[in-house]
């Protein structure tokens, strides 16, 4: 019986190569990320002065778009809120005269409904568009 103890090498592990491996790793994800978020789009609104623009001779058709959807030219309801009745009485209240119109919008009014008095004064001629905002009291 041999009751020698044998001389035995550990075991090594070479971490060499797995450092390469995690490198090229790490380069991958830094190469391949995007650092600004690509989905959200930057919009600048404009802004508008509290001093009143001078009218000219005329003063301007004012469309009101309703909660509900419905459509007033001059502060006179339309039977209907058509794109087709909105563009009849524009034709009956301007005449010739393409001069300014105001889109008056409740808030609560659907975006459509003002882009449809908005698609209808356009095709129409109408060329100054003024839409009527309310000043916030405690803004500057």
């Amino acid at each position: 019986m041999n009751l020698r103890p044998r001389h035995r090498e550990d075991p090594e592990i070479n971490l060499i190569s797995m450092i390469d491996v995690l490198l090229v790793l790490l380069i991958f994800f830094m190469v391949s990320t995007t650092f600004n978020q690509e989905g959200r789009v930057k919009v600048q609104l404009p802004q508008a002065s509290e001093t009143p623009v001078p009218r000219g001779a005329h003063e301007p058709l004012v469309i009101t778009v309703t909660a509900e959807g419905g459509y007033r030219v001059n502060e006179r309801s339309l039977i209907n809120a058509s794109a087709d009745t909105l563009r009849a009485a524009l034709l009956k209240e301007a005449g010739a005269d393409r001069g300014p119109i105001t889109i008056r919008a409740d808030a609560r009014s659907t975006h459509q409904a003002v882009v449809t008095a908005m698609d209808v004064a356009g095709r129409l001629g109408f060329a100054q568009l003024n839409i009527a905002t309310v000043h916030e009291e405690g803004s500057p």
